[in-house]
């Protein structure tokens, strides 16, 4: 299985300002000190051998968006942030030089405007041939997609679009089969509700969990996560928040930290934690310094559990499971 990054931001997209590229640049030329290279491909070699990821690169701006690749040759997708939009153009590509499948299916882990909000920018949905399938625990889920191209919203009707769609509503906790994998989803706390994924083929697993709320002072209540996450190859989580501001001033806002990530994913075994749904005001060093955080306090809670790696996702990763 290979998971995509298309879009790894929470709540709405952001766009680096020219004074943070300044600062790349600038952090940059003082590391060279002075150096020269004899062509772009060198210096961009430097760049990453030398150089934090938060000068040589970024952690991008699209909004919750996700490829999966291991299932039946179909497109696999969860949610539609902004993210989508990039994601449409390179299906187009791999259609044409690859001969890929027109077939793609949608697995929503809730229809908050952040998560739907590529749809209309979404290109395959006006290709006559391709096949959409959208999985929800919502049974609004329609609703929410229509809405959203109401003329008040967006100039094209969902009328116009010329993709078969369909859409299939499944009750929580249920193993189904889709796309070449099995499938599970489980409700989150989140306003009007989120559901969370598990993706399981050929002995593989992995588990999309976004905009979902775990309170650290009622972990009881976390038994049925530790039993979803339980042995995964990845786990994508919600880490939008410190641990300090989940406790504090952003309680009951749906969202996650890096602390209780860790925890859950420890408890239940899982092997590699993806920190996804970055807040929208973090600058790409907020960014890192949270994931080196996070890598400590792994190391120091360890207590000799098989360690869990922890990566941070970024617009553009690859991972393969």
């Amino acid at each position: 299985m290979q998971v995509r990054f298309w879009g790894t931001r929470g709540s709405l997209p952001v766009a680096q300002r020219a004074g943070a590229i300044r600062g790349k640049i600038a952090r940059a030329l003082m590391a060279a000190n002075g150096r020269s290279f004899a062509d772009e491909a060198e210096a961009g070699a430097f760049a990453e051998a030398e150089l934090d990821f938060a000068t040589w690169g970024a952690y991008g701006g699209a909004t919750s968006c996700v490829e999966i690749e291991g299932g039946d040759g179909s497109f696999i997708i969860c949610d539609m942030g902004s993210g989508l939009r990039e994601f449409g153009l390179d299906a187009f590509r791999r259609i044409a030089q690859e001969g890929h499948s027109r077939t793609y299916h949608f697995f929503m882990s809730h229809l908050h405007w952040d998560h739907i909000m590529g749809f209309p920018f979404f290109g395959p949905a006006f290709d006559p041939e391709a096949t959409i399938i959208i999985h929800s625990g919502h049974a609004d889920a329609e609703t929410a997609l229509r809405r959203q191209q109401e003329e008040i919203s967006f100039p094209v009707p969902f009328e116009w679009l010329k993709a078969k769609f369909e859409f299939i509503v499944h009750p929580a906790d249920e193993t189904f089969e889709a796309a070449g994998l099995s499938v599970t989803l489980t409700p989150q706390y989140h306003s009007h509700d989120s559901y969370g994924y598990r993706f399981e083929a050929g002995g593989r697993s992995v588990v999309y969990s976004t905009d979902s709320e775990h309170q650290p002072d009622n972990m009881e209540s976390e038994k049925v996560f530790e039993a979803f996450f339980k042995g995964a190859d990845l786990v994508i989580c919600d880490t939008m928040y410190s641990l300090g501001d989940t406790v504090s001033l952003k309680r009951d806002w749906g969202h996650s930290s890096n602390v209780v990530a860790v925890d859950l994913c420890h408890a239940a075994g899982a092997r590699r934690l993806a920190l996804f749904h970055h807040e929208p005001t973090y600058s790409d060093e907020d960014i890192q310094r949270m994931h080196v955080e996070t890598v400590r306090y792994e190391e120091l809670v360890r207590e000799g559990r098989r360690p869990l790696e922890v990566i941070c996702s970024y617009d553009g990763l690859v991972v393969t499971v």
